[in-house]
């Protein structure tokens, strides 16, 4: 009974012991195996086996590709303090796996430091804006000098990137109203010249309105200087002669306006003469007025008539005190007397 159960005893152990020397290793990972503390093999991914008890598993390593984002903190050539986010993306060289596990104890803070060394050495040399506009060799600066340091320790630094650039909360309060001002500025110039545009234009439309306003008046005008000739005409041939007509239709324009007046409802208040008196007063000046002017006229027409005749007389003289002329031979001619 007693062995029965012993046998069942080392019969498990048997079992316990020979399962414990199979692992299994996950796709891109690899397991370092050590024996008695010293480096035996690299199993990669699939079902291995080892030697229970004796060997044993120190550790895995990831093959895949990682990223680390160190957030550095520096100062720029114009003294501007500013954050600068580094995204590096490194892998550990598959031939490499030893380098990588037994060369570095944290991988993580070596990347780190050397971020920090090449960016705090870098940033400074440029200024604020320069360095908005230059992040790529500031990456590009950071990943040569992670390549030519962690290759020895079996990574390969893939890519570095600036992902993020920020700079002292005053100093980007400052950069929003550079930039506010000068949306500003481009804002109030395409204003002015939008206002520039409507002026000219409506200068033109006012000018062009002038223009055929003074062109209807004045046709307004010939019309009405047409239908007087016209009136006159008429009131000469029933009899009346020119200054009783002209009188006549003055008169008659006086009380056509009194009438459209009166008919206009909301016209302003406009004070005339419209009594018979002053209508008389008013035909007898422009009487007197036609007269003067005819009597003007008559004087005008005799004082040009009497400068033409004297200007026609001294021409005349003129022509007579000058000398006969010679008459010119012509050599060859039918008239020169042949010898």
């Amino acid at each position: 009974m007693i062995s029965t159960i012993l046998t069942a005893v080392f019969i498990t152990f048997a079992f316990i012991v020979l399962f414990s020397g199979i692992f299994t290793v996950k796709q891109q990972t690899a397991a370092l195996i050590e024996r008695f503390g010293k480096f035996q093999r690299i199993s990669n991914s699939g079902l291995h086996f080892k030697v229970p008890v004796i060997d044993q598993i120190s550790g895995r390593i990831n093959l895949k590709v990682q990223q680390l984002d160190v957030l550095v903190e520096t100062k720029t050539k114009d003294d501007v303090f500013v954050k600068l986010k580094i995204s590096v993306q490194f892998q550990v060289i598959s031939t490499r796996i030893y380098d990588a596990f037994y060369k570095l104890e944290n991988s993580h803070d070596q990347i780190t430091s050397y971020v920090f060394d090449v960016v705090r050495a870098e940033v400074p040399k440029m200024k604020l804006d320069d360095v908005f506009e230059r992040k790529d060799d500031i990456a590009i600066a950071v990943k040569r000098e992670l390549n030519e340091a962690m290759e020895e320790y079996g990574y390969d630094i893939i890519k570095t990137l600036v992902t993020d650039i920020d700079p002292d909360v005053q100093v980007k309060a400052a950069m929003n109203r550079i930039n506010a001002s000068e949306r500003e500025k481009v804002a109030a110039e395409y204003e002015a010249e939008a206002e520039r545009i409507k002026i000219v234009a409506k200068a033109r439309a006012e000018a062009e309105s002038k223009r055929l306003q003074g062109q209807g008046i004045a046709d307004q005008r010939r019309e009405i200087a047409r239908g007087l000739e016209e009136s006159v005409d008429v009131l000469n041939n029933v009899g009346i002669n020119s200054q009783e007509a002209s009188a006549l239709i003055v008169v008659t324009q006086h009380y056509d306006t009194l009438q459209s007046l009166g008919e206009e409802t909301q016209s302003n208040l406009i004070l005339l003469p419209n009594s018979p008196q002053a209508g008389s007063d008013m035909l007898n000046n422009m009487i007197a007025s036609f007269t003067a002017s005819n009597q003007i006229g008559e004087a005008m027409k005799k004082e040009n008539a009497l400068k033409e005749k004297k200007r026609k007389e001294k021409e005349e003289r003129k022509k007579r005190e000058l000398p006969p002329q010679p008459p010119v031979e012509e050599e060859g001619g039918e008239d020169t007397p042949q010898e």
